[in-house]
């Protein structure tokens, strides 16, 4: 994230298949302090026993743990799974009848191409930045899908033409540098050092000289857990940054990632009303960290 060719991650998720129903001082690098050196290990152990694992076959699709096994993320992994899958054979067939005339998305224009390398130019001494943050900041947190650092090329280019379409006076390579999540990245935190970490990582950002103009907390959205930061180089480029618990990544990247994009593109009501459950029922299963949901929303005024 050469092309902007990688696997596309939410812009700004409203997300929620089937219950069956995105100068300054600096930092000095340095390695971080981590509450236990093993802490990160542990926190995926789990996550890649579940996402490998076979559902039990006395177990059904829709079967959920008893009340005392709340909150077990991963141990409901597998049936995430079998749901989407379900979800994919009942709809694949319509959807590709629906499909057929739509046409092809836009080709990149070559403006939009020319700035989209200088996004490029300026990226490296951003990604150097994110990444002496994570070693330096002092809750163990670390960055996830850091080659997904840009948006992918078939998304950006529906993206642009959908801006382009409302705003007829601006070039494309206007609207393509007032898009903030061209270049994203994620820092992950176990739950019980997710609200200092959050913090912890803004506090770096701006001795950094980066500002701050949007942030979004999605702890309380039935079908998204999460926070979403936007931010401004002095030089003026937008970037985003995510900040999730290993549960609420792994759910957004590797379980309703695809389900997200269908409720962009389905003309199915039906079928939206079945993704929407399908997100929030996974969503229901992650543990929310304590303070996460205090974290206040906040947006530059203009921005």
């Amino acid at each position: 994230m050469g092309s902007l060719d990688l696997t596309d991650q939410p812009d700004e998720p409203r997300r929620a298949v089937h219950a069956h129903t995105d100068g300054p001082d600096r930092d000095r690098q340095g390695s971080r302090e981590l509450p236990d050196p093993d802490e990160r290990g542990r926190a995926y152990e789990a996550m890649r026993a579940h996402v490998s694992a076979e559902t039990p076959a006395e177990d059904s699709p829709g079967e959920r743990a008893d009340a005392g096994d709340r909150g077990s993320y991963w141990g409901e992994v597998p049936r995430f799974s079998k749901e989407w899958a379900e979800h994919e054979r009942e709809w694949s067939e319509r959807r590709r009848e629906a499909a057929e005339g739509s046409g092809d998305r836009p080709e990149l224009p070559a403006a939009t191409a020319e700035a989209a390398g200088r996004i490029r130019e300026a990226e490296p001494r951003l990604s150097a930045d994110v990444q002496a943050i994570e070693q330096a900041n002092k809750h163990g947190g670390w960055l996830e899908g850091f080659e997904h650092r840009f948006k992918g090329e078939d998304r950006l280019k529906q993206k642009i033409a959908e801006q382009m379409a409302s705003e007829e006076d601006q070039s494309a390579g206007e609207v393509l540098l007032r898009i903030p999540d061209v270049i994203r990245y994620t820092y992950c935190f176990t739950p019980e050092n997710y609200t200092r970490g959050y913090y912890d990582i803004k506090e770096r950002f701006e001795s950094r000289g980066y500002e701050m103009c949007y942030s979004k907390n999605y702890w309380t959205d039935p079908e998204y857990k999460g926070i979403n930061t936007r931010w401004v180089t002095p030089e003026g480029q937008r970037f985003e940054v995510q900040l999730h618990t290993s549960e609420s990544f792994h759910a957004k990247h590797h379980v309703t990632h695809l389900a997200y994009e269908q409720i962009r593109d389905t003309t199915s009501k039906a079928e939206r009303r079945e993704l929407r459950a399908f997100q929030t029922e996974v969503s229901s299963w992650i543990q929310i960290p304590d303070g996460a949901e205090n974290i206040p929303d906040f947006m530059k005024e203009g921005f």
